[in-house]
């Protein structure tokens, strides 16, 4: 899961590329999801744009990526508006082209406030909790039931926009809810952005680890060669090595 004017805008990222023709722009949207996707034209925009942008311009073409809510992205994808999301996970999009190779790994998991003592014990223990989640997510299959099943109901708070992890975040500070659900690796990166990493503590997991990706529109008939791409840069950097440099620079561990 920044400022207005970064979320607004579109970023044309240009890549050093070799002595071909450019043969098209790959539009890739998503909200923040930072360290999978960051903000737009900053020297750490995420290790999956950083990975789709090397792996795409093989093909000769350039990335454009810019952020908007996660919802919005989904459908302007399906619709063929954009070419690409980052960081889908299959039940995300059943209907979306995506790489044979996921781009990383990702699971869902509960924080508190430090000192709570509240811990994650399967889907009854979520009715004694206000719980905050972001619009659009699947989570696990398990917890998108749940969170289904209890929309509307005072216990759930479902947000969207463009920074809604943010407010999340700042509802759990406030005690406006009891428990936020979130990636792990994503969760602790905005705490530690925010600085205010300490204030929190892990309360469980839920589900195994699923496989995310950046997966491309239904609408495109370009679709299954930007896949393909993707497949073969994922491959391509593992075993030479760029993708372990890649990933450790974000702190990431490899999948």
């Amino acid at each position: 899961m920044l400022p207005v004017s970064k979320l607004a805008r579109t970023v044309l990222v240009t890549l050093a590329l070799p002595a071909v023709a450019l043969a098209d722009t790959v539009t890739i949207r998503a909200d923040e999801w930072f360290p999978y996707n960051g903000a737009p034209g900053s020297a750490r925009p995420g290790y999956m744009i950083e990975l789709a942008q090397q792996a795409l311009a093989k093909g000769g073409h350039q990335v454009n990526y810019a952020l908007m809510p996660w919802e919005r992205a989904l459908e302007s994808v399906r619709k063929g508006e954009f070419d690409c999301v980052a960081g889908a996970a299959k039940t995300d999009a059943t209907d979306f082209v995506f790489p044979e190779e996921p781009l990383g790994k990702d699971q869902a998991a509960f924080y508190v406030k430090k000192g709570s003592a509240w811990r994650y014990a399967g889907l009854p223990s979520l009715s004694a909790i206000k719980l905050a989640v972001i619009a659009g997510y699947s989570y696990d299959d398990t917890l998108d039931k749940y969170i289904q099943d209890n929309k509307g109901k005072p216990a759930l708070q479902v947000l969207s926009g463009d920074n809604a992890l943010d407010q999340n975040v700042k509802k759990l500070k406030a005690g406006r809810v009891d428990v936020v659900v979130e990636s792990r690796a994503v969760f602790n990166a905005k705490v530690a952005d925010m600085g205010i990493k300490d204030e929190f503590e892990l309360a469980g997991t839920q589900g195994e680890a699923s496989e995310v990706y950046v997966a491309c529109s239904p609408a495109k008939p370009s679709a299954r060669d930007y896949a393909r791409l993707l497949t073969e840069g994922v491959r391509a950097m593992r075993a030479n090595g760029e993708l372990a440099a890649l990933l450790a620079r974000y702190g990431v561990e490899p999948w």
